[in-house]
């Protein structure tokens, strides 16, 4: 049975029906208009029949009326909507004119169960009503979901790959000798020899993929859109095998559409990007968003020669002029993944080079393994995922230590690139690849994006996006986020959860592996690694206890579903439990919970076997999507000897997965990270400023001299501790925070300090300091959307009028569930 959905909760459905067809093949061919703030143009799905038909049909069970059954219950009744449009069957790009709200005086198009052929489009969600009607009345069409939200769909047919020239070597395979030849099968059976086609011939495959997806259309099918998906049927085809397994759909984006932001970079110039939105891709085009519809893509972008097209792509992309002013970028991946990793991001974005050093660097990218590396043996099983052209199975790839590179900004920020990211990544990168092993893409793409990018940074299939509040104050917060990034490309990307809700087995992991990437980059001693490392911990310790007691319990599980995680309907659907809540996006529960876990695994194994362990768990899952047992289970059973110390799987689920607040075992650690030497350094520091305080509090308005008292200097991480301590003190004069600024030159540090800064200067009204917020407020917006609320608890009139001048200065670019947190804030 599908989920019961109310599109007013905070979770996000996930429409398609995935068991009866699955997408194996993605075409985009696309025109970004910046003028109307729009892209539009024609993608083609190339299907295969899904497992659960394929497994129901064999065992003579009917398996697809009961969608109907389903769908019914998952659709909420509400106004249809008409376009008026008119479209020519032979056009590529269809006129079009804004939609219309069916009403009185206006004649509504849609036949009596809410179909809607190409002349009379559907851009609305039809009622509970509709969809069931199709069952009272006999219609026991098969009706193919895919997940659509904010896109205007124009036009869908299907298409004829028998035309194409060369596709008759697919019919004449051993498999399709006692198939009818009757076109409509052969279609489908070609499509089905076109996606599974052996790795060794993927050139062969993007060739005809290319070519079918240009073929010409051979039917015209019906559609509905609704709020959250894109109904397609066939008349008369009532079973996944016989509907159509190439299909194009021509569609538009709309302006306000979640899944890209129309925006300006930092140098003025216009850009849009896919900004990680909760609702994924599904308002860029129409898709599978469940992450079992794990497939390859190729896209076509066009846009204005000013631009340039970055993407997720195996290829570094050349331009092409096809006219005056036009230029035309081509990308194409062919490891499968989940449609929620596609990213595009298109501006007038400068490549940064450094002439010598980037030469250097690129040229040498193979090394030797590592001595200690000797369970590299994993690389001669056979891999465990679906047939591509895996690079772990590559003895090139498995030497490269260090994969080509690029990075981009926009123009003002080069110099500041140059000077610190461009130097890490290297770096970075090689550090990555001694702990674990073969890197799973190819090359790599760096982008720094506009200000109002909500997160640090965020990981896609060859290419990072990073916030421009990583690049100040030195190469602390830079290195540590490049890092985490890069250990998305193994946990997160080359492996994926089955289920999102199990965030933490990609925020977790790379949480804790970019500690272990970064110690490694600055080449440190074991001393000054564990000085980091506990610092670290006791830094996180305290978020999550600060985020467990002022957040909802229920969004403090990090496997909210327990023992249904992963489950999907009949047809494949499902839910992302909390997946639409806006401040759930600004918690970090996922990412500190699931690194104390794998932090405390560590501990119990031994660092050494535990990362022996992860690399095991690579080899084996990439390319696959897992749950938490999956993890655990192959773990455990690498320690059998954990056992009798009542380390299980069940365990782990009863104190850190299935619970909320902090689990038991961690309570007991907060204390030890305290007695590390980093610590106790902060410790008198933070004694030093408290009596200073309480002299000059005492002296009144008498000048006391600051000279015979000698403040250390502080690491970042260090000055984030005394900071945070420091907010503890009920008062702080405000000559002590003038000392503290000019002492630690707290303008100049990375934004996790000055972040902390701001957050001394609203508790204390320290008025010479509210630039400080203006400043943070507008530049890093990644990090001051609880600025806001600190601004208006105080209830101070200035602070507030500050909050709202911030806010309504950025709203108009700020990420939504931004926006929309600030804004329940503020008013």
């Amino acid at each position: 049975m599908e989920p019961q959905l109310d599109p007013t909760k905070d979770d996000l459905p996930l429409m398609a029906n995935t068991n009866y067809m699955l997408v194996r093949h993605y075409v985009l061919d696309l025109d970004v208009d910046f003028k109307n703030k729009v892209i539009e143009g024609i993608i083609v799905l190339f299907f295969d029949t899904g497992s659960q038909y394929l497994k129901n049909s064999s065992s003579g069970k009917e398996c697809c009326q009961s969608q109907f059954d389903e769908t019914c219950k998952v659709k909420a009744c509400e106004p249809c909507y008409t376009p008026v449009t008119t479209v020519s069957a032979c056009s590529p790009k269809p006129e079009y004119n804004d939609f219309a709200v069916c009403g009185k005086g206006e004649e509504d198009t849609s036949d009596k169960n809410g179909n809607h052929s190409n002349e009379a489009q559907a851009s609305g969600i039809s009622s509970s009503k509709d969809i069931c009607d199709i069952q009272n009345h006999g219609n026991k069409d098969f009706l193919l979901i895919l997940d659509c939200c904010d896109l205007s769909v124009l036009k869908v047919e299907e298409v004829d790959v028998a035309a194409v020239s060369g596709v008759e070597k697919f019919t004449r395979s051993a498999k399709l000798m006692n198939v009818s030849k009757e076109l409509e099968n052969l279609r489908n059976q070609i499509v089905h020899e076109l996606v599974t086609l052996p790795a060794d011939r993927w050139k062969e495959q993007l060739y005809y993929f290319t070519h079918c997806s240009q073929a010409p259309g051979c039917g015209e099918l019906q559609f509905t859109t609704g709020t959250w998906s894109l109904e397609i049927r066939k008349s008369g085809v009532q079973t996944p095998t016989d509907f159509p397994h190439a299909i194009r759909i021509w569609y538009k984006t709309k302006p306000e559409g979640r899944s890209v932001t129309w925006t300006t970079d930092q140098s003025g110039r216009p850009c849009v990007y896919t900004m990680g939105s909760p609702i994924n891709n599904r308002a860029l085009f129409p898709c599978q968003e469940p992450p079992v519809a794990l497939s390859t893509w190729q896209a076509s972008v066009r846009t204005a020669a000013d631009f340039v097209v970055l993407m997720s792509g195996e290829n570094s992309a050349e331009p092409v002029q096809l006219q005056e002013g036009i230029m035309s970028w081509y990308y194409y991946v062919t490891m499968p993944m989940p449609a929620s990793t596609f990213t595009i991001a298109v501006g007038c974005w400068q490549e940064v080079k450094q002439q010598g050093f980037t030469a250097a660097i690129q040229t040498n990218t193979k090394f030797s393994l590592p001595s200690s590396q000797a369970d590299f043996r994993w690389h001669e099983e056979i891999c465990g995922h679906v047939e591509y052209p895996c690079r772990f199975q590559d003895p090139a790839a498995r030497l490269q230590a260090l994969i080509p590179y690029r990075v981009f900004t926009p123009h003002c920020l080069m110099e500041c690139c140059e000077e610190h990211l461009l130097q890490l990544i290297p770096q970075c990168l090689s550090a990555a690849y001694t702990t674990l092993g073969t890197h799973p893409f190819s090359r790599l793409d760096v982008l720094i994006v506009p200000s109002n990018f909500s997160s640090l940074g965020m990981a896609s299939p060859h290419i990072i996006f990073l916030s421009q509040s990583v690049l100040s104050g030195g190469s602390q917060l830079c290195g540590t986020r490049l890092c985490h990034e890069i250990a998305h490309a193994w946990f997160g990307l080359a492996i994926g959860a089955r289920d999102w809700t199990e965030e933490w087995l990609s925020e977790g992991f790379a949480t804790f592996l970019e500690d272990i990437f970064w110690a490694r980059a600055q080449q440190l001693s074991h001393d000054e690694v564990k000085g980091q490392h506990e610092l670290k911990a006791l830094l996180r310790w305290r978020r999550l206890r600060d985020e467990v007691q002022n957040s909802e319990e229920e969004l403090q599980v990090l496997r909210p579903k327990k023992e249904s995680t992963g489950e999907t309907s009949e047809s494949g659907a499902s839910i992302v439990k909390h997946g639409l809540k806006a401040e759930k996006a600004f918690m970090q529960v996922h990412y500190l919970k699931g690194y104390f876990l794998l932090r405390s695994l560590a501990r119990t194994i031994g660092e050494a076997s535990y990362l022996s362990s992860l690399r095991k768990f690579v080899h084996k899952f990439h390319g696959q999507l897992v749950l938490s047992q999956d993890f655990l289970c192959m773990l455990l059973e690498d320690i059998p000897e954990q056992k009798e110390s009542g380390l299980t799987a069940e365990s782990i689920f009863q104190n850190w997965l299935d619970t909320s607040g902090i689990p038991k075992p961690l309570l007991e650690e907060g204390e030890t990270w305290k007695k590390s030497r980093l610590v106790q350094q902060v410790s008198g520091e933070v004694t030093k400023w408290i009596r200073t305080n309480q002299v000059m509090r005492k002296s009144g308005k008498k000048k006391r001299r600051l000279s015979e008292v000698v403040f250390q200097k502080l690491l970042p991480d260090q000055l984030v501790l005394l900071l945070e301590s420091l907010l503890e003190v009920k008062t702080l004069c405000p000559r002590i925070l003038q000392c503290l600024e000019k002492t630690y030159q707290l303008r100049k540090q990375d934004a996790e300090v000055r972040h902390r800064w701001c957050e001394l200067i609203v508790k204390h009204k320290y008025v010479p300091g509210y630039e400080d917020v203006e400043k943070f407020l507008r530049e890093d917006q990644a990090m001051g959307v609880y600025l806001y609320g600190e601004l208006m608890v105080n209830e101070d009139v200035e602070q507030q009028e500050l909050a709202r001048k911030c806010f309504a200065a950025a709203r108009e670019h700020m990420d939504a569930s931004s926006a929309k947190v600030v804004a329940e804030m503020l008013f």
